[in-house]
């Protein structure tokens, strides 16, 4: 058993589904109170913040991370219980296991080790921790990051604990993440009885055209650090349940994951062109969730890296793939943001797990890149 090890599954023990903290943050905090931090607990609603510093002046590097979890699904289709941590052929299972509550042990235990070589190090550590990221994420950094701007804090350096790997640890990071923007269609018909199709509009067949066409478009090519901006229908819903009523309303819940190619405004305007164009009645409400940011050559990203090839002797792998992280709030303040955690096979599934081998390997990566940052 590592230090690491040990911290996770006591993280893991507290079911701490999104927003709830359920007392990680407490656990926490006792352990960088020792280490001489200084703590400021900042809770909007029903979101647990910590903000917590060890030094002074610049740089100011920042360890990011989030305690809360996605639900678990159906209880009866885990192999244990998701809130008992359990360990089989050298691997940890529960919920949170993986995302990413073995980034914030890893961190933790990697400042520790750090502060007892170096206490008087240059410089500022940081951790922010919120338990709104799997949730509306609108009580958590976002607001922390707020709260920091107000007080005139920036942080220079930040390293999200991100289940970033794909295969093995350290193949791949995240350096930059796609921007985020939520489409939510209402397309107005009028209800009415489908022996009468003629006393009715079924909006329906009237989206069939707009929406063929919005999925059909190619919306850019991306580039050198993007993949190609998508849009994708999640859900559609019309309907009383009887099948003898043409529906009033149809709604569409869509997504669009976009490059630097893009801009908000921009795939908006195109939305409601296309609807425009097909002649369909509707409402639309768009929200944007995060804009497209990228980290390119710089002190962060170098420390990351080579301390990936010291300790595990690989080139990694830079990516912008994947969904959305806390570091979309974070990087518009001018911080470099870098994403390195353990793999994310499992993450967000049943039987949720991590290597155990891997715990301790991502403590030393982010022990050496906090050296390298600070020194």
């Amino acid at each position: 058993m590592s230090e690491t090890l040990d911290l996770t599954i006591e993280l893991v023990k507290r079911p701490s589904i999104s927003p709830r903290d359920e007392g990680c943050q407490d656990i926490i905090i006792k352990r960088l109170e020792k280490l001489g931090f200084q703590i400021e607990r900042l809770n909007f609603g029903e979101t647990s913040n910590l903000w917590a510093t060890h030094g002074t002046g610049k740089p100011l590097f920042a360890f990011v991370g989030h305690t809360d979890v996605v639900p678990t699904g159906p209880l009866e289709d885990w192999q244990s219980p998701p809130f008992e941590p359990t360990v089989r052929d050298g691997k940890l299972y529960g919920r949170g296991t993986a995302d990413m509550k073995c980034g914030i042990a890893a961190f933790v235990t990697a400042i520790e080790r750090f502060l007892r070589k170096d206490a008087a190090h240059a410089g500022t550590i940081a951790v922010l921790i919120t338990s709104d990221e799997e949730a509306e994420s609108s009580d958590g950094t976002i607001k922390v990051v707020e709260h920091l701007t107000r007080q005139g804090i920036v942080i220079d350096h930040c390293l999200v604990g991100e289940p970033s790997s794909s295969d093995t640890i350290g193949d791949t990071i995240k350096n930059g993440r796609r921007g985020s923007l939520h489409c939510l269609l209402k397309i107005i018909g009028q209800q009415g009885h489908v022996a009468y199709p003629e006393k009715a509009l079924n909006p329906v067949h009237s989206a069939m055209g707009a929406l063929n066409e919005l999925v059909s478009i190619q919306w850019d090519e991306g580039n050198q650090y993007f993949p190609p901006t998508s849009f994708q229908i999640s859900n559609i819903h019309a309907g009383t349940g009887a099948d003898n009523v043409i529906p009033g309303v149809l709604n569409v819940v869509s997504n669009f994951r976009f490059s630097t190619e893009q801009n908000a405004e921009k795939l908006q305007a195109a939305v409601e062109a296309v609807l425009q164009k097909h002649g369909v009645e509707y409402e639309a409400k768009f929200k944007l969730s995060g804009l497209p940011f990228l980290t390119d050559e710089g002190k962060l990203l170098d420390a990351v890296t080579s301390s990936i090839k010291k300790i595990v002797g690989i080139d990694t792998l830079l990516s912008t793939a994947g969904g959305t992280s806390d570091g979309r709030l974070i990087a518009p303040t001018g911080a470099e943001v870098v994403e390195l955690g353990v793999i994310n096979a499992s993450i967000h599934k049943i039987d949720e797990h991590v290597d155990i081998h891997d715990l301790d390997v991502l403590s030393e990566m982010f022990e050496l890149i906090v050296e390298k940052m600070l020194r």
